[in-house]
């Protein structure tokens, strides 16, 4: 038996990284799992790997939200957790140098995306007297100097909106809390670098090992402890833990870094990847 046995989920931003994780770990723990992502192909294909079920979703877009919640509801008749993971980074420039279309388009995915996912299953987790929904959100948003700003400032904004949403949504017993992960190994470093998708997961050893001394735990995160975080919010273990946001960073909260020391640190892995791949 697994611990989410029977259980509804919903995961946004599904088909790659943190988010493909926490599907495959919620499919093992016996979740029945939709996936809403804009990446068609690859949602195909997670419905023949693991039986998922795929919406085709941008989360920016209020019907395509509301599609997405109907869908999950109509074909299992409840929700038990909603995970608003989609996200969109933004670059590491200084801030006279960000293009506002770049930041409302920041902003659109990981702030309205996470507004308008809780909006459309709180209805439905209201009728149940029950739910989960976790916000992914980042460090970039608790602290400066670690992410570019406009991320940095999205991400501070999901932390305000999940203490609101708990505010209002616990008294029906229903919780909200969110997620704040540090570097976590995944193909975005790399493709930061200017690499396509074949060649980044070739190199991404590089990118691993150069997170690991990011914090005191000397190695690198990667995406199965988001998912386990996940994993503990969503199931009957977490049941009374409600407006909290859980901080998987191996400790890099408890240190000092300035921005220098981020924009220092970026332009050296971006060198090596782009050096690893060059020998490939």
């Amino acid at each position: 038996m697994g611990i989410l046995d029977g259980k509804v989920a919903i995961v946004t931003g599904g088909t790659s990284g943190i988010g493909e994780r926490i599907v495959e770990v919620f499919v093992g723990e016996g979740a029945h799992v939709v996936v809403a992502a804009r990446r068609a192909d690859e949602g195909a294909a997670l419905e023949k790997r693991l039986g998922i079920s795929f919406v085709k979703t941008d989360v920016t877009i209020e019907t395509d939200v509301q599609s997405m919640i109907d869908h999950a509801a109509t074909r299992y008749g409840r929700i038990d957790c909603l995970i608003n993971n989609a996200g969109s980074g933004s670059p590491v420039v200084s801030i006279t140098e960000v293009d506002i279309t770049s930041f409302d388009q920041v902003m659109a995915v990981n702030v309205r995306g996470v507004f308008l996912g809780i909006k459309h299953v709180a209805p439905v987790m209201i009728s149940q007297h029950a739910g989960s929904i976790v916000n992914i959100s980042s460090m970039g948003g608790l602290r400066g100097g670690v992410s570019g700003h406009a991320y940095t400032a999205a991400k501070g904004a999901v932390h305000a909106l999940t203490r609101s949403a708990a505010a209002e949504l616990g008294e029906h017993g229903v919780r909200v809390n969110s997620i704040s992960p540090g570097g976590i190994v995944t193909g975005i470093f790399n493709k930061t670098a200017g690499l396509d998708g074949a060649k980044a997961d070739r190199v991404a050893d590089v990118a691993k090992e150069l997170l690991a001394s990011l914090q005191p735990l000397p190695r690198a995160g990667v995406t199965d402890d988001v998912a386990q975080g996940c994993l503990y919010l969503a199931s009957d273990g977490g049941s009374f833990v409600n407006g909290h946001d859980l901080v998987i960073d191996g400790g890099h909260t408890a240190t000092t870094w300035g921005w220098s020391d981020l924009i220092s640190f970026r332009a050296n892995m971006v060198d090596r990847i782009k050096d690893a791949a060059a020998k490939l």
